[in-house]
């Protein structure tokens, strides 16, 4: 598959696998889309749960634990970048309240271009209305973008620290100066920062029962790429704690579906003591998984470099929606700012109307892609030594997803039809929520197939401490 094998050969030099057999069930098209997005993030859970079972073996020796035969089915994985929808709570779904939110759409400008606006949260909902000088109200939105040129809008939306972005072709992205800055990255970016000496964190005679037993993640990441990385580390066995804060927006569909294995717990990084207790919480943690813009903590001592200075051989994984280099580095976004930027929402336009993927395909997949970079920099640490800091973000992912070669017979892919064959590999896990229904992990695993210890949980439900 060449989602597979590109990535393989990009993150592992050499590629090997220790003689087990990696691969995927099914192909593309599963949902109506030309871009092959199931069995990219096949690709992506693949080789990170072939990191995961690689690192097993290094931590366990390789006489006492091979590497695992891994399949992973192409369905579950397409399925899984629309897990916040297709899971039920009580016999329900789970209301999305993006859906009648009139600045999360697109709207034609006056040049005859598109712009996607994002007031997912509700202060970036407030700025936009404000700078807008409208009700909340899609006619009146659409009245007031379209007296805008496209390129004069989202510059002074971008001045504001607001959310929005042009639709562009995959050409005028890529002779962007950001989509310059981003084609010449990896998809996944693992720089090695600092040296420090072997971490054999778990080679003390034992063989560990899972890939990542005794893993510790702080995970303070908000809706879905983040989340999606810390919930794959957990099913390999980590211990993902969750940092989050009372007065920061969240959406709980999404909190469900990407809190399981995970636990929960509010601090507030503003407030001195709170800050110590992270402090203290980093010192045992070995990854620290966060996605907030460049620079944003640096201001209480988080950033990569402060982060690894406190606590060296720590893994900092770095996931947002533009790039980690380039004038759009610090520019906040989503998802869909991310298919609108790359290209993706131009190729998949019906009429003359851009158009998004059917899935949060770069959200979702960006996460695996964070995950499968921390557990290689594991990896790497317990072999040579080292500090990592990985860098994953949504546009690079959509430019991988746009590089892939076209499915062929999409339009004519009926994803509810594969959704009821799913219906017999959902799992029920009661929560506190209630008993949701949801999709398993999307891996096979011979020798340590992935699974979550812990159900679902709301924010703030636990402790701040390792348990």
């Amino acid at each position: 598959m060449q989602a597979y094998v590109e990535l393989g050969q990009e993150v592992f030099e050499p590629f090997e696998t220790g003689g087990a057999m990696i691969g995927v069930s099914g192909k593309d098209p599963v949902m109506p889309t030309k871009l092959r997005i199931g069995e990219a993030a096949a690709a992506a859970l693949a080789i990170g749960a072939f990191a995961a079972s690689a690192l097993h073996r290094e931590r366990a020796g390789s006489n006492n634990v091979g590497i695992s035969d891994i399949n992973v089915d192409v369905a579950l994985a397409a399925a899984s970048l629309l897990g916040f929808f297709v899971q039920r709570l009580d016999g329900s779904e789970l209301p999305r309240p993006s859906l009648l939110n009139p600045t999360v759409d697109l709207y034609p400008c006056k040049d005859g271009r598109w712009i996607h606006l994002h007031g997912g949260f509700p202060n970036l909902e407030k700025g936009l209305l404000d700078f807008l000088d409208c009700e909340r109200d899609k006619e009146q939105v659409a009245a007031k973008v379209v007296q805008w040129d496209s390129q004069a809008l989202e510059d002074e939306i971008a001045a504001r620290g607001l959310c929005a972005c042009v639709v562009r072709t995959e050409e005028e992205w890529r002779a962007h100066p950001q989509g310059k800055a981003l084609v010449a990255k990896p998809i996944v970016e693992i720089e090695k920062v600092s040296e420090t000496e072997p971490i054999k964190k778990g080679l003390d005679g034992t063989v560990p029962e899972r890939p990542l037993d005794g893993i510790r993640v702080l995970d303070l990441t908000r809706v879905l790429a983040g989340p999606a990385c810390g919930r794959t580390l957990a099913s390999h066995g980590a211990k993902v704690l969750n940092i989050s804060a009372e007065h920061l927006p969240s959406v709980e569909p999404f909190v469900v579906d990407t809190g399981h294995g995970k636990r929960n717990a509010y601090l507030d990084v503003r407030k001195e003591a709170d800050r110590q207790t992270l402090d203290a919480l980093i010192q045992d943690a070995d990854v620290f998984c966060q996605s907030y813009r460049p620079g944003a903590l640096a201001k209480y001592g988080l950033s990569p470099e402060q982060l690894m200075e406190k606590k060296p051989g720590l893994i900092v994984v770095s996931i947002n929606c533009y790039g980690h280099d380039g004038p759009w580095a610090a520019r906040p976004g989503w998802e869909q700012l991310a298919q609108c930027a790359t290209g993706i929402a131009d190729l998949e336009a019906k009429d003359g109307v851009p158009k998004l993927l059917p899935a949060a395909a770069t959200d979702y997949t960006t996460g695996y892609l964070g995950a499968l970079g921390a557990t290689v920099a594991l990896l790497r640490r317990l072999k040579e030594g080292g500090s990592y800091h990985v860098k994953v973000s949504l546009a690079r992912t959509g430019m991988w997803l746009l590089d892939l070669d076209r499915a062929e017979g999409a339009d004519d892919v009926d994803f509810s039809a594969t959704l009821a064959k799913l219906q017999s590999k959902m799992v029920t896990t009661e929560t506190p929520f209630g008993s949701l229904v949801h999709l398993p992990p999307a891996v096979s695993m011979t020798k340590t197939p992935p699974r979550w210890e812990l159900p679902p949980a709301p924010l703030g439900a636990h402790p701040a401490a390792w348990w």
